[in-house]
Order: structure tokens, then sequence, then C-alpha cells
């Protein structure tokens, strides 16, 4: 229903003398509608992403094969805190957040 439509219906209503709460919650009704599609569409999902990517985070340990959102492949050598110290090869080592793996390799588990 057009929000026009919605405020047409709400003028003419008070207009007529008739109460005031049946027009309000015919304003509030599409509001609170709105509000749970917003949440559900894009506060859920996002709650679940975080909730994956702690999961992630929590389960690296020393000797997994990682690759960080950058996309650098490497070797968890160490983890310190919330940094791990990543062995790229070569004897190059990166230290990175554990913020920046994205993924865990060779992992089966999707």
């Amino acid at each position: 229903m057009p929000y026009h439509a919605i405020l047409t219906g709400l003028l003419l209503a008070t207009e007529e003398g008739s109460e005031a709460t049946g027009s309000l919650l015919g304003l509030l009704f599409p509001l609170i509608i709105f509000g749970g599609l917003f949440y559900v569409a894009l506060i859920l999902p996002q709650r679940r992403r975080q909730r994956q990517m702690q999961e992630l985070r929590d389960s690296i340990v020393v000797g997994d094969q990682v690759r960080t959102i950058g996309g650098i492949l490497g070797r968890v050598d160490r983890i310190d805190g919330d940094e791990a110290v990543i062995d790229v090869g070569g004897g190059t080592k990166l230290t990175v957040t554990l913020r920046a793996l994205a993924e865990k390799l060779g992992d089966t588990k999707e």
C-alpha cells in the first residue's frame, strides 16, 4: 500500500472524528514490518558471518595452512595474543592480526 494512501486515510480518519489510535496503528504497522525485514535481511546474516569468522580464528593453531584477506598463503608459525606469525616461504615471515586471516586451507569443513 503506497504511503500517500496511508497518509490520505489518516487525514480522512481524523476529519471524520474517529479515534487516533487506529490511524497510529496504520502508521506504525508498516514501520514494524519494515524493521523486521531489515533485521532478517541485513543484521542476522552479518552476525552469522561474524560468528563463523570468530570460530575460524579460535580454531587456528600452529602449523595450519592459512590464507589472509589479502590473498597471502602461508603456514602459521607462532600465535601471540591477537597476532599470528605466518611463514610464507623462502625464509620470509609475516606478522598479521588474527582478523586478517580469511580461511584455513585444506579444511574440509565448510
